[in-house]
């Protein structure tokens, strides 16, 4: 048992940096998956993914692979993306969710195509699809600055943002700007997306943040309780995906993925499973 479950972390500093950065990917982005299945963004955090690649390409087209430009690309074509889907969905008739259907993907493209004009498919994968193996000592202080962000952020801007998924009707009343808290949150998701680009790409990114949410969304209701068990699903998702990888010699990332996958299918079994509430009317 010590052997394959603690021996890789003990003899190996770049399981311990890996498993250090699965952590505080999960601390960063348990919380913020949560928020984005209780307003029904998934498709939008979906979106928002997706949309970070073309300033990630930009970036790495003229600074390489340079951590802080990387980061900054994939910011600042995030939040773009995110302040243009908006504006398009307040000036015609398409709702939020589809201008940002048609936007994320033409970033998808525009992204890959960059990418391929400098190095051919040599860095694609690696930027698709991450590498949390790799994960240095300046990733690592990103992945920690956006975790500590994170939480400040969202211990002041709690409360709106709870109210405005059950009550929107509530926080109009109050006289809160909806739309303030709204565009802060999508600057948390861009930044959450970008951090877990660092270790698990483009394309995997999301799902340490929002199959860990759903999991815990089937097994508990209270926020608080949500966020809790999401972030414990995603650091036993890291722990148990980089010892498989270790062993089996599988891709890091999409096997934390998949092992992740695995507790969501297993909890939407158990729930299948277990007898339904019967509710009984008052006389």
């Amino acid at each position: 048992m010590y052997e394959f479950f603690m021996q890789p972390f003990v003899e190996y500093g770049f399981m311990r940096r890996s498993l250090m950065a699965t952590i505080g990917i999960a601390l960063s982005c348990g919380p913020v998956g949560v928020l984005l299945v209780l307003r029904r963004m998934s498709l939008m955090g979906e979106a928002m993914s997706h949309a970070v690649l073309p300033g990630i390409a930009i970036a790495y087209l003229y600074a390489g692979m340079w951590l802080p430009a990387l980061s900054l690309g994939g910011m600042l074509a995030g939040v773009s993306i995110a302040l243009l889907g908006g504006f398009i969905a307040r000036q015609t008739i398409l709702h939020e969710d589809a201008s940002f259907t048609g936007f994320y993907l033409i970033a998808f493209a525009m992204g890959v195509l960059i990418l391929s004009m400098k190095d051919g498919n040599l860095h694609i994968m690696h930027l698709l699809l991450g590498s949390v193996l790799a994960v240095d000592q300046g990733s690592m202080q990103f992945i920690s600055l956006t975790t500590t962000v994170t939480w400040v952020s969202l211990a002041l801007i709690y409360r709106p943002l709870v109210y405005e998924c059950f009550d929107p009707l509530f926080i109009k009343s109050m006289g809160i700007k909806g739309s303030r808290y709204h565009f802060i949150f999508l600057s948390l998701v861009v930044l959450n997306l970008v951090a877990a680009c660092q270790a698990l790409g483009t394309l995997l990114a999301l799902g340490i943040m929002m199959i860990p949410a759903v999991t815990a969304r089937l097994w508990t209701k209270q926020v608080w309780s949500l966020m809790l068990l999401s972030i414990s699903i995603a650091m036993v998702a890291g722990y148990l995906g980089l010892t498989l990888s270790y062993h089996f010699n599988w891709p890091s990332g999409p096997t934390i993925i998949l092992v992740a996958g695995c507790g969501y299918v297993f909890a939407l079994f158990m729930k299948a499973m277990l007898p339904k509430k019967r509710y009984v009317a008052a006389t």
